[in-house]
């Protein structure tokens, strides 16, 4: 594998399938310090290193950009149930996100954040999972490791991020939106 040398700060690219996602990317974008952008599309049209899954706790990966994940990287959920086995005794809590290789050249890793426990799970109005799974996202885009103790940071300059239980999960992407912007500004922004 080719380690990267990583440009002073990621860029991280909202994706949005959809018009009212996008437009609250949009809206929150004055508020991200930083290489952000909006791309109105999918997250596999993106040129990026790693992808997110908005996945659930257990690695189930059947669902949402989830399985549009499983049927363009065939093994990655297997690559996904197996971490969340080793590393977290068959739960990733919410808050918590690992990385994963896909089995293609790019992106080469998906960083599986769940925002819901079980799978299918509708999320109530005042829910701060978006925000959690952003902020994991961060944490291990910053401090995370890869296989042989490399840095994430170190090989992925670029991350493609879909909205964070907006589908399945049924979030509105005003508050999806917010959320990933906090979370960014609490990760990356200056002080």
């Amino acid at each position: 594998m080719t380690e990267r040398v990583s440009s002073p700060a990621p860029e991280l690219v909202l994706c949005a399938v959809d018009e009212p996602l996008a437009r609250a990317w949009r809206a929150v974008l004055g508020r991200m310090t930083g290489p952000v952008r909006v791309h109105p599309g999918s997250v596999l049209d993106v040129t990026a290193q790693a992808i997110v899954s908005p996945a659930n706790s257990y690695g189930w990966m059947r669902g949402g950009i989830d399985a549009v994940y499983a049927r363009a990287f065939p093994g990655v959920e297997q690559n996904v149930r197996s971490a969340v086995l080793a590393f977290h005794g068959g739960e990733l809590p919410i808050g918590e996100a690992l990385v994963v290789p896909t089995g293609e050249t790019e992106p080469a890793w998906l960083i599986s954040a769940p925002t819901m426990r079980e799978p299918g799970e509708h999320l109530p109005e005042d829910t701060v999972h978006p925000y959690l799974a952003a902020r994991a996202v961060f944490l291990q885009w910053r401090d995370g490791r890869l296989e042989h103790g490399v840095g994430v940071r170190q090989t992925v300059d670029t991350i493609a991020m879909p909205g964070l239980g907006t589908g399945v999960g049924g979030v509105a992407p005003e508050t999806c939106a917010r959320q990933v912007a906090a979370a960014w500004e609490e990760v990356f922004g200056t002080r």
